[in-house]
């Protein structure tokens, strides 16, 4: 794999960084490092950005795309096509009818564009040849060499007076949308570099600012007075995953053992790479109010050996993301132990659709993996109807008894002991517990749920200790407290009334998770349901007590895709280690106050979030507010989460980062984050879309859009107020308005009278809860051509598997004869156009020819030749590359199947017409019509 320090200058060095996975540049005569590739003059631009995984070295086309200025309707040429491995066996090439003319009007090419591209000689695949055309085919899958288009944004320059704080400004370039179409492979790319001044942070260590998939802020220069967000209008705000998995290679975060945690007296900020040792070392200045604080007498010593240790090795001072193990007085009573009370409903639809058998498997082979480390973790099993069903399960033997409480208005627990077990103890007991539930009630015929009394019967067995409630429903809870009624009513879909559905029918849902909130209970939903289930109610729960809720609408796990699916996704749930009683706060420099919170928690007090116990990979977002004028050259924001770990110790995990201010514009535009804009308007809009209407939701997404693109012309372009021919952002921003496209068309607030209540629920869940490595995708779907991908893609490189290269999101690119793969992180699609040949059908279906190919759900075979098993590498890479419990399906989409999931599927397309909703190009014209006409300033 060929490495950036062979394009370096003299004197630097490469160093590929598993953490952050990126490259590390060092300069070797000073020691010093840094992220931006160091060049030797501005003009020269970079193959590769270094921070995505680098590509295999293969040979490129040397011409790079043009877009002729005007003409947006040859947005993609031909130029830059594909060459061919299965070409189409002598059909002549037609235009794509992607879908039906009132749904899908693929792009708005200009007249005859796409058919003219598609006009390209194919060569057709002959498949006597022993070694297939498609793996060794000279010249095919090149495409131009990708120049990251704003590569001169890392250079170094003079001109120090822009910033009015010493450090070198970020060079801002200014692109036209109407002529630079969306480039996929930009969303992969790091967040616009942090350029802290000279001295700001006390070490150099590579790890001293916080990893954007830990905390990142929209704007990575931040502005000094409010006056100047206002201006910018580009929301100020913070996204944070505290508790992000890491994958194999990363560094795992610090641990401070010895208890010394030096906090500031004043604004108890924890101390951190950015504080100022003052006094020869014995006291130090707070970075956020100034403060000086005495540093304490342990700082300097090392515990473990009994001696005099390095203060400059010691973890906070080098690592943004560090965690303390906390003393006593950080604990109002002794760490809990992990409790999990798993709520099982056993009524006749639940049992039928395989839902318990499946569920009981799963705890069983998953027990070894539940977090146990100290042998403390306890476990209860409930199951429910109409009548709720506890298991006693004594320690030391292998039986458990059965007892039945039928009073649901009036919940009791029938027995002081032995419902809630110690899973090391009970171990037998409970094994063959799970063995017998489904058989218990395989003939059982009752219909109706009591889930209301469960919950409340499983807070009243670890309410004295906390811990997670685990639901487990197949229908509408309708029996005692809790119990809803089908609203679902398809007169008020696409309406303004549409807003009432996604909100809670009843208060229970709300009051109860405050009182699990209150006393440390987390609840996680998994829901299964056929019919209408009433996904906005029942997520309540996980919303305000830190959970997470999973939806299996019609499970049945006779189709094993659904069993799996359901196991893989339960058995990670289960095996997950947790944050337990946790709460959060986070601090900022003085003149900044944390304005509003987004995601699953409650607000315990002005800035504390309660979380009764925090998954891996949810996320948070929070508005910033600028109160007063900053003065200082640079500001930190601080993220602390006091928690219990599984295995029964109480830490912080202290997450800092530190930001320049800036009194330019120019800066604030230059630094702003895309990904951190477009995760956090996605929290605003759902929020808006539950206290507002849906209209309004979408409305102010896009006024916001309209308002910074306004804001940009008027700022910072030649035409000023008055009307311009072109659109412009800066380059860092030139993705965002497909982002706020793809928020606009998803489910959770789509303009449409056909979208379920329950799936829509569940999708506002997701917008608000998925970190943003996997909401981006959400939003903003993948698409590979794998008929024709490049001889690498699939195979196995330094970095794991070879993805083949994105293509922007058009049916455009749908030929006949390909198959294709569109995924969103929730589900995978693989799309195989009508004129596929044999071969192809063959070599990946194991089937004939198209015809007899059903589409649907289905798990694909992994075949004896290359090619299948490069598209299985890719679909299990794109299973597994992101972080997340989510397993998503796989579904065979044929170009002519069946309506309704062709046009799921290319509702993933994004930037093609869809019913009442625009294309890209007519996105961006109506966005250039109103900025032009947009009177703001």
């Amino acid at each position: 794999m060929a490495s950036p320090s062979q394009q370096l200058p003299p004197g630097w060095t490469a160093e590929w960084d598993q953490a952050s996975q990126r490259y590390l540049f060092i300069q070797a005569s000073t020691g010093r490092s840094q992220w931006e590739v160091p060049t030797p003059a501005p003009a020269q631009l970079i193959d590769h950005a270094p921070s995505v995984s680098p590509p295999p070295s293969t040979t490129h086309h040397g011409k790079r795309r043009q877009y002729a200025a005007g003409q947006t309707q040859a947005y993609y040429g031909a130029g830059d096509a594909l060459g061919d491995q299965y070409g189409a066996l002598n059909v002549p090439q037609q235009q794509q009818p992607a879908a039906t003319a009132q749904l899908f009007t693929p792009g708005l090419a200009a007249e005859g564009g796409f058919a003219g591209q598609q006009q390209v000689p194919q060569a057709p695949y002959y498949a006597p040849q022993q070694e297939p055309q498609y793996i060794n085919a000279p010249g095919f899958g090149q495409e131009p060499t990708y120049h990251p288009p704003n590569a001169p944004i890392h250079h170094l320059t003079d001109q120090f007076g822009q910033m009015g704080m010493g450090q070198r400004p970020l060079h801002l370039t200014t692109t036209n949308l109407l002529t630079s179409p969306p480039d996929p492979r930009e969303l992969a790319r790091p967040p616009p570099e942090i350029r802290l001044p000279a001295n700001a942070c006390i070490t150099t260590s590579p790890y001293a600012n916080a990893d954007p998939s830990y905390q990142r802020c929209t704007v990575n220069a931040i502005p000094t007075t409010s006056s100047m967000v206002n201006k910018s209008k580009i929301p100020l705000g913070l996204v944070i995953t505290p508790y992000r998995t890491l994958k194999e290679g990363e560094p795992p975060v610090p641990v401070v053992t010895d208890t010394v945690i030096a906090r500031c007296r004043r604004c108890r900020t924890y101390i951190n790479p950015y504080v100022q040792f003052i006094d020869n070392g014995n006291r130090w200045r707070c970075c956020m109010c100034s403060m000086s604080n005495e540093v304490p007498q342990l700082f300097d010593w090392d515990q473990i050996r009994n001696q005099p240790g390095d203060r400059w090795a010691r973890a906070e001072l080098n690592h943004s993301v560090v965690e303390f193990v906390a003393p006593t007085e950080y604990m109002v009573r002794p760490p809990q132990p992990a409790v999990y009370v798993i709520l099982i409903d056993v009524s006749h639809t639940a049992v039928q659709s395989g839902m318990v058998a499946t569920a009981t498997r799963t705890i069983l082979e998953n027990l070894d993996r539940i977090p146990n480390e100290d042998e403390r973790t306890k476990v209860a099993i409930i199951a429910y109807d109409i009548s709720l069903y506890f298991f006693s399960m004594p320690p030391g033997t292998t039986e458990s008894t059965m007892l039945v409480v039928s009073d649901v208005d009036d919940v009791f627990l029938p027995k002081p002991t032995d419902l809630l077990i110690n899973l090391t103890e009970a171990r037998q007991s409970l094994e063959s517990l799970l063995g017998r539930i489904n058989d218990m009630f395989q003939d059982n015929h009752t219909v109706g749920s009591a889930m209301g009394p469960a919950l409340q019967a499983g807070f009243k067995l670890m309410a004295p200790i906390g811990g997670k409630i685990m639901v487990l429903s197949s229908s509408l809870p309708n029996v005692g407290a809790g119990s809803l009624k089908n609203r679902e009513d398809l007169k008020i879909l696409g309406t303004s009334k549409e807003s009432g559905l996604l909100q809670a029918a009843s208060p229970f849902y709300k009051t109860f998770a405050i009182e699990c909130s209150r006393a440390q209970v987390s609840v996680d939903m998994f829901l299964f349901s056929a019919a209408y289930q009433d996904v906005a109610s029942l997520a309540c729960l996980p919303h305000y007590t830190s959970g997470q809720t999973y939806f299996y609408p019609a499970f049945n796990a006779a189709r094993s895709e659904d069993a799996i699916k359901f196991a893989h996704e339960f058995g990670e749930v289960l095996a997950m280690p947790i944050m337990l009683e946790a709460v959060m706060r986070v601090r900022a420099s003085k003149g900044l106050r944390m304005a509003s919170f987004h995601g699953n928690f409650f607000v315990r007090s002005t800035d504390l979030l309660a979380m009764p116990a925090v998954p891996t990979d949810q996320s948070y977002a929070i508005e910033i507010q600028i109160e007063d004028t900053l003065t200082q050259p640079f500001v930190v924001m601080q993220t602390a989460v006091l928690h219990t770990t599984c295995h029964g110790e109480r830490r912080i995990r202290v997450i800092t980062l530190a930001l320049p201010t800036t009194s330019s514009l120019t800066e604030v535009f230059a630094s702003a984050d895309q990904v951190a804009i477009a995760t956090l308007l996605a929290n605003k809009a759902v929020e808006r879309s539950l206290t507002h209407k849906l209209e309004d939701a979408r409305d102010a997404v896009h006024q916001r859009l309209v308002e910074i693109l306004s804001s940009y012309k008027s700022s910072m372009t030649s035409a000023g107020a008055g009307a311009n021919a072109q659109l412009a952002i800066s380059e860092n921003l030139r993705m965002l308005p497909v982002l706020i496209l793809g928020l606009l068309k998803n489910v959770g607030i789509r303009q449409s009278a056909q979208i379920p209540p329950d799936l829509r629920a569940y999708a506002q869940a997701l917008l608000t809860t998925l970190p943003s490595q996997t909401l981006i995708p959400y939003i903003h779907p993948t698409f590979f051509s794998l008929h024709n991908m490049q001889p690498e893609a699939g195979t196995v490189g330094e970095q794991g598997v070879i993805l083949p290269t994105p293509l922007p999101l058009t049916s455009e690119r749908l030929e006949r004869h390909g198959l294709y793969l569109i995924e969103d992180g929730q589900t995978i699609f693989l799309w195989i156009g009508r004129d596929a040949v044999p071969q192809l059908v063959m070599d990946v279906f194991n089937l004939p020819n198209y015809e007899v190919l059903r589409g649907g759900k289905t798990t694909l075979p992994v075949l004896d030749n290359d090619f299948s098993q490069r598209v299985n590498a890719i679909i299990q890479k794109t299973r597994e590359m992101r972080r997340g419990v989510y397993y998503p399906h796989l579904y065979v989409v044929k170009e002519d199947g069946e309506p309704p999931l062709r046009l799921w599927a290319l509702s993933c397309l994004i930037q093609d017409r869809a019913d009442v909703l625009p294309s890209y190009q007519q996105f961006i014209g109506q966005l250039k019509d109103k900025v032009n006409g947009a009177n703001n300033y």
